[in-house]
């Protein structure tokens, strides 16, 4: 599946979140990087939200927390065509349901001149 979305910016939990030992570890094991502490939060549009959310319910890689903390269910996708990273879904989040999270082992934002408002595309 491939789609195309809007870069915007986040609420800046994914950082945190992403510098969390067990988290941080679990994606280098199972995706093969060390994310960067953040997400690339891209607003989706909302004709893809039934593929989205079947993909969603569907998927069987799921990290489970540390106490106080909540599971993230990831997939494997690429930003496009070219960063390998994942989309994660995170089980707590405050995010509207038309936003994707990725992350990759840069800072996506810098390595590519990102800016909100620019469209990107992700496969997975």
């Amino acid at each position: 599946m491939k789609i195309e979305g809007t870069v915007t910016t986040g609420l800046g939990k994914g950082a945190y979140f992403l510098s969390q030992d067990f988290y941080v570890n679990n994606f280098e094991k199972n995706c093969g990087f060390r994310p960067y502490p953040g997400t690339l939060n891209v607003i989706v549009p909302e004709e893809y939200l039934p593929q989205i959310n079947k993909v969603k319910d569907e998927c069987k890689n799921i990290i489970k927390p540390d106490e106080g903390f909540g599971a993230v269910k990831y997939i494997r996708a690429k930003l496009d065509e070219d960063i390998t990273g994942a989309i994660v879904f995170p089980a707590k989040t405050t995010h509207d349901e038309n936003y994707l999270e990725f992350i990759a082992k840069d800072k996506l934002r810098d390595k590519l001149n990102l800016k909100d408002g620019d469209r990107v595309s992700i496969e997975f």
